[in-house]
């Protein structure tokens, strides 16, 4: 299925933080149903960008592959296909990696 966000949302993948093992770095174990979510993404689909006062298109600061970082309770998850991702507003958009 294609999905294009509309105004000023992305689409984006979770990227894993990596574990050892089900190991954090002091060598905790840590259950499946325990651990955070990351907050880490990969953007896959850009909308076009919000209309200012006079109808004019204010382009998006992100594009797709943008690594980003954004809030922990940021944005909608959703599934297509199978896979989670988040629709988040441009806005909740903490700052670009890399």
């Amino acid at each position: 299925m294609r999905f294009k966000p509309l105004g000023s949302r992305v689409l984006v993948k979770r990227l894993e933080e990596e574990e050892k093992e089900g190991k954090t770095s002091g060598g905790i174990y840590i259950p499946d149903t325990a651990k955070e979510k990351p907050q880490r993404g990969k953007i896959v689909a850009v909308g076009p960008g919000e209309l200012n006062e006079e109808g004019k298109r204010i382009p998006m600061e992100v594009k797709k592959e943008d690594e980003i970082l954004f809030g922990k309770y940021s944005g909608n998850e959703i599934k297509i296909d199978g896979v989670e991702y988040l629709i988040i507003q441009q806005s909740e958009i903490l700052g670009i990696v890399g």
